[in-house]
């Protein structure tokens, strides 16, 4: 039978990371394998209190970890793919579950049984829904020049002309393969992880998804949504992205690391200048039609600046793209 190592992120949320623990223990009840909570350095005594539910509650196949540093998104959900299992075994799938999610009936068993009967994929995520049912967009397309003019006009018939490129995907009403998934519910082959490393721990928070499923998909290994797999998700509970006035600079750093990394420097330049036309594009509609603001305060002398500042000072040749070393699945 094939072995699932949960792994569960927690920063500064001990209480509700508990609830997402307990609801993935019920899901695993009749699945082989652990449970592994990551405290990501909350500083907060979020370790002590978890630690303390697991030993009162007996949850014997539940583990509670305290990471040394919080290195972001990636390098926290690094630290339990690195654990294995507490016998020092190597699960068959990682399963990363968000500390605000919560698996419905039979979530975890619908990813299980979909990657069991679908060798050739290599990651397999869930629908994601908020607490009254609504529908969460965790369905998305690689991000591209094309998709940067296209998200930023938010002009109908560039939108058309270039919907082919938009990275948010309509959440799909059947299963589906896409180019890559939001981390909130996601399970992951071993064999996959082992082949293309780890999650890349340059990007503290946001796009590290886009780039393990974009290298996975390079080794031949595509991403699906599963629709039979439904996780109930509050979500931008540790973060606070629901309440930002402002991006935050890690934000801008993630999005030009991924565009150097994958493409090189003058793609990214390229992007950039793009986004920035479309951007005052909209603004200028904005002007004329008295248009709702959309994006944060600043956002695109923010951009601007951020993206000048990193690309004059880290400048390479044309032909020479980024190179950033992902630490192997089997590094201790």
């Amino acid at each position: 039978m094939p072995r699932i190592l949960t792994i569960i992120l927690n920063y500064k949320t001990a209480d509700m990371t508990l609830q997402s623990a307990a609801a993935a223990l019920r899901e695993m009840a009749e699945i082989e394998g652990e449970i592994v909570i990551i405290d990501n350095a909350s500083g907060d005594g979020s370790f002590e209190v978890m630690q303390a539910h697991v030993d009162q509650e007996n949850w014997s196949r539940v583990r509670v970890v305290q990471s040394p540093r919080n290195g972001g998104f990636g390098a926290g959900n690094n630290v339990g793919l690195q654990l294995g299992f507490s016998d020092g075994a190597a699960p068959d799938y990682y399963y990363v579950l968000n500390s605000d999610a919560f698996p419905d009936a039979g979530s975890i068993a619908a990813l299980l049984n979909y990657l069991e009967g679908h060798p050739q994929v290599g990651f397999a995520g869930s629908y994601i829904h908020g607490p009254e049912g609504d529908p969460h967009l965790t369905t998305f397309r690689f991000p591209s020049i094309c998709s940067e003019l296209e998200g930023a006009a938010r002009f109908g018939l560039i939108s058309r002309l270039l919907s082919a490129k938009r990275v948010p995907i309509d959440v799909p009403a059947t299963t589906q393969e896409v180019d890559w998934l939001a981390g909130a519910s996601l399970m992951m082959r071993r064999e996959v992880l082992e082949s293309i490393g780890l999650f890349d721990e340059s990007f503290f928070l946001y796009f590290e998804e886009t780039d393990l499923c974009r290298r996975a998909k390079l080794a031949g290994w595509p991403t699906v949504f599963v629709r039979e797999s439904e996780v109930t998700h509050i979500g931008s509970v540790s973060t606070g992205m629901k309440t930002w006035a402002r991006m935050p600079q890690y934000w801008f750093d993630s999005r030009l690391h991924y565009f150097t990394k994958n493409h090189g420097w003058l793609y990214a330049v390229i992007a950039t200048k793009t986004h920035v036309l479309g951007g005052l594009l909209w603004r200028a509609r904005r002007a004329i039609q008295r248009k709702p603001k959309a994006d944060p305060e600043c956002f695109l002398r923010d951009l601007i600046i951020h993206d000048t500042q990193y690309l004059m000072r880290t400048r390479r040749p044309v032909d020479e793209p980024a190179l950033h070393p992902t630490r192997p699945l089997s590094e201790s």
